[in-house]
């Protein structure tokens, strides 16, 4: 399937900003079942500063705003197409050691809540690695109601699992954290989803891929209760959202900051 995207960004503030630098990560990648056809980005109110492949192999842009600026959008568009490969990525070509995947991050460290969780399938995952993550991924949909506007960036997958609501961010959070408890390598996938009857969305995607020994990465979206087919777009990797984040940054000052966001995904 082909798919074209567009994606803005744009921060606006009430006051001059003296200084703001942004780090994006908007480049769909290449690889399994994936090929980027086109792809741009384009900035208004900040000028590029460096383009590099972190250790995730995500293409990583930096952006400064210019002096004394008030806004700063970030259009990307393109089309890539897409193999439905039922979730299985495989070996892949990534720096990174399996073993880094397995450390829990702040945003991902289990507690009692998701150790229960990760207890709940631990005999379905020694018997068979890839049928214990896909009911691991059915318990956490169960514990974790999919609820927009529930949490926020900066909650931990134990605090989601706690409250027992959160959005897609959070949910592979906890899978992320109950499948390292029990000993598999996870990772954060931040991309694109064609949604049924819905070209206009107000953020990107998350879901996470779990290492099974034989496959490689499978993908597991919870949110959605799949594997991820010909309709999603991986975008960056990490251990958790904070290094799979499509924007980062930093500012001086202290003036108030509004966010809009609009993403259209069309076949």
């Amino acid at each position: 399937m082909r798919l074209s995207i567009t994606h803005t960004t744009t921060y606006s503030y009430d006051r001059p900003v003296s200084y703001a630098l942004l780090q994006l990560r908007l480049t769909p990648r290449n690889g399994a079942g994936q090929k980027v056809i086109s792809w741009q980005s384009s900035v208004s109110g900040a000028s590029p500063q460096v383009q590099y492949e972190d250790h995730f192999r995500n293409v990583t842009e930096l952006v400064q705003m210019d002096p004394e600026g008030t806004t700063i959008t970030i259009l990307s568009q393109g089309e890539v197409e897409v193999e439905n490969l039922n979730g299985v990525i495989g070996a892949g070509t990534g720096l990174a050691p399996l073993w880094l995947f397995k450390r829990p991050t702040a945003a991902t460290k289990p507690g009692n809540t998701i150790r229960k969780l990760a207890s709940s399938v631990k005999e379905a995952f020694a018997a068979d690695p890839l049928d214990g993550m896909h009911k691991l991924s059915d318990a956490v949909s169960k514990a974790v109601r999919y609820t927009t506007g529930s949490t926020n960036v900066t909650t931990s997958a134990e605090e989601a699992a706690k409250a027992g609501v959160g959005v897609c961010q959070d949910q592979a959070h906890v899978m992320i954290a109950a499948a390292r408890h029990l000993g598999a390598p996870a990772r954060y996938v931040s991309g694109y989803l064609l949604m049924d009857g819905l070209n206009q969305q107000e953020a990107t995607h998350g879901w996470c891929e779990i290492w099974i020994m034989g496959l490689g990465w499978v993908g597991f979206d919870v949110a959605n209760e799949i594997c991820p087919d010909d309709r999603y777009v991986r975008v960056a990797l990490g251990r958790d959202y904070g290094e799979a984040a499509p924007v980062h940054g930093l500012r001086q000052g202290d003036a108030e900051e509004e966010l809009y966001v609009s993403v259209q995904v069309q076949q």
